[in-house]
């Protein structure tokens, strides 16, 4: 599978934490097994961030005015394509939140980023968390994907 993929970083200091080349191969890895039926090279973009630039974004799409740790926009829903690219959509993440929460529970800043972005992505490809239901399967989805990568709690 071809991906590619545009991250944008609006934060300082957090590039000694993440690894962009390592998250490329876990995106690549996550898609081959969870979107096989990509025809076209798959177009993700990301944008790291802090908490007053995704509370704006929060604010403004969703209604919310408190910071998160990640939302997405999946255009592969509204069948939105840019060129010959299979378009799936736009992460932001808040990496002063993702370490927020890593304290928060307990584990490392690593395994939180890794869950918030298996997160981002399983919503680019329709899974959701508004009913219980479904957010059981997303979250069992979520703890099998960080697993099987080595990304457990600690």
């Amino acid at each position: 599978m071809e991906l590619v993929l545009e991250i944008g970083n609006e934060t300082e200091g957090y590039e000694k934490k993440i690894d962009i080349e390592k998250v490329e191969e876990y995106i690549k890895m996550l898609l081959v097994e969870e979107y096989p039926e990509a025809q076209k090279p798959v177009y993700v973009s990301i944008l790291l961030t802090n908490n007053e630039n995704i509370q704006i974004v929060n604010r403004e799409y969703r209604g919310k005015d408190s910071p998160t740790d990640v939302i997405s926009f999946a255009y592969h829903e509204t069948e939105f394509e840019i060129g010959p690219y299979d378009t799936l959509g736009d992460i932001i993440i808040s990496l002063e939140r993702v370490e927020e929460q890593a304290g928060d529970y307990g584990h490392n800043f690593k395994r939180e980023f890794y869950y918030v972005l298996t997160h981002g992505i399983l919503h680019l490809l329709g899974y959701d968390h508004i009913e219980d239901e479904d957010k059981a399967v997303m979250r069992k989805k979520e703890e099998e994907i960080l697993k099987r990568c080595g990304y457990t709690r600690n």
